[in-house]
């Protein structure tokens, strides 16, 4: 064993050199183990209060993701047969709402809307006329600005006749059914603040799930 004299080191390094030859070591001469925090325990486990505000942040996040949803999309049943055969009463679709603030309404789109003379109740209806778009149903057939429409969607042609010129800010509409629709043609014209939004996907049934079947009419 080397001893070193460095005074108050002697017993410091006398007891290293007896660990290295395996000496036994009096109680009374072994290092006091190293002192931890009394809290330090404590800080290896997540305290109650840490488990609480995770619970309350994953319940506000899922809100905050429902109030995106429904702020963006709606739900709405098909009630009726005014959009037969496109549509079927029971039918759940879900309506894009943002879509109309990113593009215009066209002719031949399938809309939610509210029903002007009674804005408590929503309607589904296809657009068939613009802003100062002329539409005329004569001898079965439907005409805007003097073009033929051309209609796979409809389930008979219609009886009625008339000419409207359809007002701005405001869409003419009907219903593919359009011998048994309540639509522009018995009520006039819809004002552009009341349309919903865009038919996008029927949901339900099962057996009919797939995107509403709009219909383009490009007229110059």
């Amino acid at each position: 064993m080397t001893i070193y004299h460095t005074g108050n080191d002697d017993r410091r390094t006398a007891l290293e050199d007896s660990y290295n030859y395996g000496a036994i070591i009096p109680p009374e001469q072994r290092p006091a183990p190293p002192t931890y925090p009394a809290d330090a325990a404590q800080e290896l486990q997540p305290p109650s209060s840490l488990l609480v505000r995770e619970i309350v942040e994953t319940i506000i996040l899922t809100l905050f993701i429902f109030w995106i949803v429904n702020s963006v999309t709606g739900r709405f049943r098909i009630e009726g047969s005014s959009m037969e055969p496109t549509l079927h009463e029971d039918q759940y679709v879900l309506i894009n709402k943002l879509s109309y603030y990113l593009d215009e309404p066209e002719r031949g789109d399938i809309i939610v809307m509210k029903f002007p003379d009674d804005p408590s109740r929503d309607f589904i209806k296809r657009i068939i006329g613009l802003p100062g778009d002329i539409v005329e149903i004569q001898d079965r057939t439907v005409r805007v600005n003097g073009v033929l429409l051309d209609e796979p969607y409809i389930q008979d042609e219609p009886t009625y006749e008339d000419v409207w010129t359809v007002p701005e800010d405001n869409f003419f509409v009907l219903g593919d059914n359009r011998n048994n629709s309540h639509d522009s043609h018995s009520w006039s014209f819809l004002p552009r603040e009341d349309i919903i939004g865009k038919a996008w996907l029927i949901y339900w049934g099962v057996d009919d799930w797939g995107l509403v079947p709009h219909h383009p009419h490009p007229i110059g």
